[in-house]
């Protein structure tokens, strides 16, 4: 009796010792804070998520009562009363001390939190005990409901997924704070291992997930959780999906549109890159499914008459294409071959000039102010019919004589192919055709200052705009195709801009992050843009554009090529939405832009016919979907 007693004593002062000389870590394992990020397509189904730990924080008073008592009457009944360790479970852990080695069951949801959260998953007597002396801490320390959200966000529940939130996701297609009691007892039942009780996963799981979901509800009327009459309305299994939630693949064009998305959090929600990779945000996107898929289809159609092996001219070839609402939602675009094969976003590419599909920006400069042929003189009215010289080779002039580059030579304007169109054309008549000439002289008379002022009220980004000689007026300057899409979808929106955007909300763990108010601005007025249109509608009916014509539909639209022939354009739009397509060549190794000439055996034209039969393309695809 003597040593017993002495034992006794000798135990429990080693564990009011141990006790004693355990502290609560500072810093919790990293899977218990890494977090994932949820992105969303415009309709709201799950799109893309990103980070190495799938797992999402849900506050515990998101989580209905009844899943909160499935999963306590499964594993810990008695949480709200016991002191955070289970006695028999410290009987059975210093009863094998002396056979050493491996110890089990008997912990309470207190110690799986602090397994989940301080500890390692090994199954030896000094990490048991170690863990019974943090989770008495622990119970100490945090209030009930603080341990139980805790456990419920770190807990494995199978599918790749940590937490009762990831977890609803992945078996229901759903939020947690959407699950009911029945679903709540099918997910504590993965507790005890998902892969025993996964029912997509074969062998007896489904049966062994059946009983134990019948064993969970009965368990909660036992324990006074739930009614009898509630019990009884749980009659049949709620089957799981086998959809595991959203997608973790970044390959094709997903990958662009979660890192489009993730700039615009970032810098709108002052978000600095390592607060946003802790995770846990929901990301829901302006991206429309459909097409995005029907863009991608279009301009992998496209690319397909592309041969590098047999054509020289078809190598490098890279295309970029954005469509945007005219309320400035991104709603589609192609970055590239695919994010995982070349991060390179080539719609947000900088280096590409836009050519003559700059020039209705000049045109409503000139609408909108008209010009000044004389120094001293007023601003005379630029209507459509305005006639200017649409002769190939016709020299620039100024108010004092022709315009001289830095190289002592008088600036002419150039035409595609060469070709003259007499010395008196209209505004409209040579935007429907695309004559260089005329649009040359109007950047000059009415001011290349205001050219540039009028391109970026239109939506174009001041950094890409080039210098202010007389090439600006052809198109020196190197707007992304998001950028192009924004600024037509300016004239398609009646004059009113918005800035482009991908992101309409964003929570953390269910918490609203804010966002800029999206505010529309006046650029031009709806004549001006009204007009714009109108030309820009003759270039698709009778104009350089024909081929895009689209049965049912009428769009504005604009080609756009250079003099050295280094870059194709077709930028097009609805009054609902802009879409931009452009393609040129470069070696991303170095930087440098190569001539089109040749491009899938095309040589007769300068350019590039892609842009305009993928525009077309898509905008069948698009405008035949209900």
């Amino acid at each position: 009796m003597g040593a017993v007693l002495v034992s006794t004593g000798l135990m429990t002062t080693g564990l009011a010792v141990a006790y004693w000389r355990t502290d609560i870590p500072a810093d919790l394992n990293s899977f218990a804070t890494q977090q994932d990020n949820i992105y969303y397509w415009a309709d709201g189904s799950k799109m893309a998520r990103t980070g190495w730990v799938s797992r999402q924080e849900m506050p515990l008073d998101k989580v209905p009562e009844d899943v909160r008592w499935a999963v306590l009457a499964a594993e810990n009944a008695s949480f709200y009363e016991d002191p955070g360790i289970s006695p028999s479970g410290i009987m059975r852990a210093v009863t094998r001390m002396a056979g050493g080695g491996e110890t089990q069951g008997g912990s309470t949801i207190t110690q799986q939190y602090v397994k989940n959260a301080y500890l390692s998953q090994d199954q030896t007597f000094s990490r048991k005990f170690t863990e019974m002396m943090l989770a008495l801490k622990v119970d100490n320390k945090f209030s009930k409901d603080e341990i139980l959200e805790g456990y419920l966000n770190t807990s494995w529940f199978g599918r790749g997924t940590y937490g009762i939130q990831r977890a609803s996701q992945a078996y229901y297609g759903k939020e947690a704070s959407q699950l009911n009691a029945s679903e709540g007892a099918f997910l504590a039942s993965l507790l005890k291992g998902a892969g025993l009780y996964d029912p997509e996963l074969g062998g007896g799981n489904r049966a062994r997930a059946e009983e134990r979901w019948k064993w969970t509800l009965d368990r909660m009327v036992e324990i006074g959780r739930l009614s009898p009459a509630e019990r009884a309305e749980f009659t049949e299994f709620p089957e799981p999906t086998q959809v595991t939630g959203g997608r973790t693949d970044l390959s094709g064009q997903q990958g662009y549109l979660v890192e489009v998305a993730k700039s615009y959090v970032t810098r709108n929600g002052k978000l600095s890159d390592a607060e946003f990779d802790l995770g846990g945000l929901q990301i829901y996107t302006t991206f429309d499914k459909k097409k995005t898929e029907a863009l991608d289809k279009s301009v992998r159609a496209a690319r397909a008459k592309l041969d590098p092996k047999e054509r020289k001219a078809d190598t490098y070839v890279r295309t970029g294409a954005t469509t945007i609402g005219t309320d400035g939602k991104i709603l589609a675009l192609y970055g590239g071959p695919g994010f995982l094969k070349q991060g390179f976003n080539e719609s947000n590419a900088v280096t590409v000039p836009a050519g003559s599909a700059f020039a209705p920006f000049v045109y409503a400069a000139a609408l909108t102010d008209g010009v000044l042929r004389d120094r001293d003189g007023p601003r005379l009215p630029v209507t459509p019919a305005s006639l200017y010289n649409g002769q190939h080779n016709a020299s620039v002039m100024t108010p004092e004589g022709p315009y001289w580059d830095r190289n002592g030579k008088i600036v002419k304007g150039k035409n595609d192919g060469g070709k003259s169109w007499g010395s008196s054309i209209s505004l409209d008549t040579a935007m429907v055709n695309s004559v260089n000439s005329p649009f040359l002289q109007l950047g000059m008379d009415v001011g290349l200052d205001r050219v540039r002022h009028h391109a970026q009220n239109a939506g174009l980004l001041p950094s890409s705009l080039g210098r202010q000689v007389p090439a600006f007026s052809l198109g020196n300057s190197t707007p992304s195709a998001i950028r192009m899409a924004t600024a037509y979808g300016t004239f398609a929106a009646g004059g009113m801009r918005t800035e482009p955007y991908s992101v309409v909300r964003v929570t953390r763990n269910g918490n609203g992050i804010p966002l800029p108010a999206v505010r529309p601005r006046r650029a031009f007025t709806a004549e001006v843009s009204r007009q714009v249109t109108e030309a820009l509608k003759g270039v698709v009916e009778r104009g350089t554009g024909v081929k895009a014509q689209v049965p049912g539909l009428r769009p504005a639209g604009k080609t756009g090529t250079t003099e050295d022939n280094k870059a194709a354009w077709f930028v097009g739009y609805t009054e609902r939405e802009a879409t931009a397509v452009v393609l040129y060549r470069m070696d991303l190794r170095k930087l440098d832009l190569l001539p089109l000439d040749g491009v899938a055996g095309s040589d007769t034209e300068p350019g590039s016919p892609l842009p305009v039969d993928i525009w077309r393309d898509y905008m069948t695809a698009v405008a035949a979907r209900p």
